[in-house]
């Protein structure tokens, strides 16, 4: 697999435009909230109220998870840029602020009425993990109308979230803009999010991954639940029949990268302590997706990703703290 090298931009991001609300908790406040441990559940805006007032102090950043994996690529060096729905609120304000502050282009118009501003609700236990709870806002009304047609035929690959694929009209903007970036000889890729979303979605996923998607990106957990099955290997082999490109994770044993037939194991990247799991999946695509962009063979692209992986979980957040192109001694293009 090869990206276009010529091109104004090296990825855009489709997905939800959420602004991250992490907190420290227990493993005691998990099970008096009802919080599911380390998944990520939607909630309706007065769950999320509710459980807003039972956390912590905590902190806010923009996220989303292709919004993270964007301004990933930015860290590396690479050209991004992203689309998503905000509102012209408060929360909207600091999702622009943020994402262009880390080099992503983001030029989609704030919509002027409807739901307020997307937010995650994160509470991150003593063990790293991360639980989510998130209201989805406007961010889920995302239409094909809001595809800048233009702006993905611009980029080399086209990056999809699966978080967003819960509303008729955000799954219809998925399939124009992929259907967009494929009409232009471009990378498709898709990222299936979380095992919850597959369970929902198997079946269309399964049709749209096989005729739509060249590059596809999953932990052990969202493979497995993909294909009904508890044999990773076999998981990995299903989805290598559908792309072009497997990319799975699998948390502390590395990834592997299915290509051509071919299978490739890799590490970790070690980090001196697990603080914050949020994010890990999002800047291992990140990294694989740069080392597509630069030309790398398929083992670079995976340790890319675990390098970028490394570094975000060893803070909370799920988007770099530190210049990702100094760790792999990439200079800025």
């Amino acid at each position: 697999m090869r990206a276009k090298p010529d091109l104004p931009l090296d990825a855009v991001g489709v997905g939800n435009a959420i602004v991250d609300v992490i907190a420290n908790v227990s493993d005691d406040f998990l099970v008096e909230q009802g919080v599911v441990k380390g998944a990520m559940t939607l909630i309706d805006a007065e769950r999320a109220t509710s459980l807003y007032a039972a956390m912590p102090p905590g902190m806010e950043v923009s996220g989303g998870s292709a919004a993270n994996t964007m301004a990933g690529i930015a860290s590396l060096g690479g050209r991004a840029s992203y689309i998503g729905k905000v509102r012209d609120d408060q929360l909207g304000e600091v999702f622009r602020h943020d994402t262009k502050a880390g080099g992503v282009a983001f030029d989609v118009p704030a919509a002027t009425l409807g739901e307020p501003t997307a937010r995650s609700l994160i509470q991150v236990t003593p063990d790293g993990e991360r639980s989510m709870n998130t209201f989805l806002g406007i961010s889920a009304h995302l239409s094909p109308t809001d595809i800048d047609e233009s702006l993905v035929e611009s980029a080399a690959i086209t990056y999809c979230e699966g978080y967003l694929w819960d509303r008729p009209e955000a799954k219809d903007a998925i399939r124009h803009a992929m259907k967009v970036a494929s009409d232009a000889g471009r990378i498709v890729s898709l990222t299936l999010s979380d095992s919850f979303c597959v369970e929902r979605h198997r079946a269309e996923w399964l049709d749209l991954i096989a005729d739509h998607v060249d590059l596809v990106f999953a932990n052990e957990a969202e493979a497995c639940s993909m294909f009904e099955t508890d044999d990773f290997d076999s998981a990995v082999d299903g989805l290598a029949d559908l792309v072009e490109v497997a990319a799975v994770t699998r948390s502390a044993k590395g990834s592997v990268v299915m290509s051509g037939g071919e299978r490739i194991d890799i590490g970790v990247t070690p980090a001196d302590h697990v603080v914050d799991a949020t994010g890990a999946g999002d800047q291992y695509a990140a990294g694989f997706i740069y080392g597509l962009s630069i030309g790398a063979d398929m083992l670079r692209c995976g340790e890319l990703g675990s390098i970028a992986a490394g570094e975000v979980i060893s803070h909370v957040g799920a988007r770099p703290h530190v210049e990702l192109a100094q760790l792999i001694r990439v200079p800025h293009s």
